[in-house]
């Protein structure tokens, strides 16, 4: 039976995603994402094709690509869920100063990564070389704006918070050694990664020292310096106007 709808559209059902959002698409959604990570995690990505992920659900290619167009649509969904369960966490964050703070961003962040350790071992080519779909591609954006909101949440929320214009040189500074870590992490064959265990223990030994560093102009010139460099090379971000001068 045609319905008015049909009849309006010169009686041809509309093609793609149905309209809205069922507990059914919700679920195939669910399934199918859920095999193109665990394929990908023991594949690798260049291996991993939408087809397989399609048979191995057990559903047409024509379904899984109208959830999952591509595999960037699974790595852009992957980005999403774990910045979005990161933050939820890092609300959590207890009181105190700045670099206790830091070191609680940097673990809970480890233990949201961990279940997904081998997934994003097989992405590591991708995350960190990939101008399309890395961690500082345009399009991953709105996942690094999440987690780099933490480590500023971190600095300015301390009880030994540096001035205003520091807060955010500083976040991001934090937010890129936490990725340093993070690489680190991926890359560590140390039994059940021992060795970032060390790394994280050393560096929050170390912090203490960077509170009275930060008392001295030319430490706060370099924050903003070397953030100022970050943000140019792996951002695209330059400030417009004169530098900010950190005092």
């Amino acid at each position: 039976m045609v319905t008015p709808k049909e009849r309006a559209g010169g009686g041809q059902r509309r093609r793609g995603r149905p309209p809205g959002r069922t507990a059914q698409g919700l679920e195939s959604r669910k399934r199918l994402y859920e095999v193109a990570i665990r394929l990908i995690a023991s594949r690798g990505y260049e291996a991993t094709r939408l087809r397989d992920v399609a048979a191995e659900a057990a559903v047409s290619v024509g379904l899984l690509y109208r959830y999952f167009p591509n595999k960037r649509a699974v790595v852009l969904a992957l980005y999403d869920e774990l910045s979005a369960e990161y933050a939820s966490r890092a609300t959590a964050m207890p009181h105190g100063p700045w670099r206790k703070r830091f070191i609680y961003a940097m673990r809970t962040s480890l233990e949201t990564l961990r279940p997904h350790r081998s997934t994003l071992t097989a992405l590591v080519t991708l995350l960190v070389g990939d101008p399309g779909e890395g961690l500082f591609a345009p399009a991953t954006s709105f996942s690094r704006v999440r987690v780099q909101a933490v480590f500023t949440a971190a600095v300015s929320g301390a009880t030994d918070a540096p001035p205003m214009k520091l807060v955010e040189p500083m976040g991001r500074l934090l937010y890129l050694i936490h990725l340093g870590v993070l690489l680190w992490w991926l890359l560590d064959k140390s039994r059940e990664q021992r060795a970032t265990e060390a790394l994280v223990g050393s560096i929050g030994r170390a912090l203490p020292v960077a509170r009275f560093i930060l008392r001295l102009p030319p430490a706060r010139a370099f924050i903003v310096a070397a953030d100022l460099a970050f943000r140019e090379a792996l951002l695209d971000d330059t400030p417009s106007g004169r530098e900010i001068k950190a005092d």
